[in-house]
């Protein structure tokens, strides 16, 4: 069985005290901070792996939504609260729960359930990626960002670049962070369409628009381009 990394935000010490307890009794739960400030989460969650936060919405300073928006990736949310009149709203972030303070230990059980449920199918996803080198009629990837799959086509990615322990897929309209290794790039994207051009970028060979010697244009982009990948670059697009 999975095990679920959480972390907890409340300004009431006493309905952490709550959470802690009921997490106690879960065993695929891994309630590893508390915090009653939610600044102090954000800071944490840059430097730790957090694949589900136990948040209430009424919070002095910085409401539980407003919280959400100031993150890079959005782990899985399960909002506990004792207002209802925030629950319409908790929809535009994809929660998996909606818990109404004080909530009994079966309701909180059925809500970690979900959220588990909902990481199992993300992951067993993301963990079976077009087999390399070999025919495929596929022309996009589900692309695992926070607790959300995105539909990403092949030919919309203009170019991929590393940032940190994750890469950002740019494309036209919209930028969708993601945790994945450069080293395993080709195991999602397609070899005869993209090409590593830098070891922090990744770009797709079919929207180039001008090649110079330090760097690649595509569109109003421009992209660095390193002397150890030139030669390759060169091969692939015929010069």
């Amino acid at each position: 069985m999975s095990t679920l990394h959480c972390i907890a935000i409340d300004d009431e010490p006493k309905a952490l005290e709550l959470i802690v307890s009921h997490c106690q009794k879960i065993p695929f739960l891994e309630l590893e901070a508390t915090f009653r400030d939610p600044l102090q989460a954000v800071s944490y969650i840059k430097t730790h792996e957090v694949q589900l936060i136990f948040l209430d919405i009424n919070m002095p300073r910085v409401t539980g939504l407003q919280f959400l928006n100031l993150l890079r990736y959005q782990p899985l949310v399960i909002f506990t609260t004792a207002y209802t009149e925030y629950a319409i709203e908790s929809y535009n972030y994809d929660a998996v729960d909606y818990l109404l303070k004080p909530f009994a230990f079966d309701r909180f059980l059925k809500a970690t359930t979900k959220a588990l449920d909902r990481l199992q199918l993300s992951t067993a996803v993301e963990s079976t990626p077009p087999v390399r080198n070999e025919p495929t009629t596929q022309k996009f990837i589900y692309l695992k960002s926070g607790p959300k799959l995105h539909k990403l086509g092949f030919d919309d990615i203009l170019y991929v670049e590393k940032d940190g322990n994750y890469l950002t897929f740019n494309t036209v309209d919209k930028k969708i962070l993601s945790r994945q290794n450069m080293k395993n790039i080709f195991q999602i994207l397609p070899e005869n369409q993209f090409l590593r051009i830098h070891r922090s970028f990744v770009i797709n060979l079919n929207l180039i628009d001008t090649i110079e010697n330090h760097q690649v244009t595509i569109g109003d982009i421009s992209i660095p381009l390193s002397s150890q990948y030139r030669d390759e670059l060169m091969g692939r697009v015929g010069s």
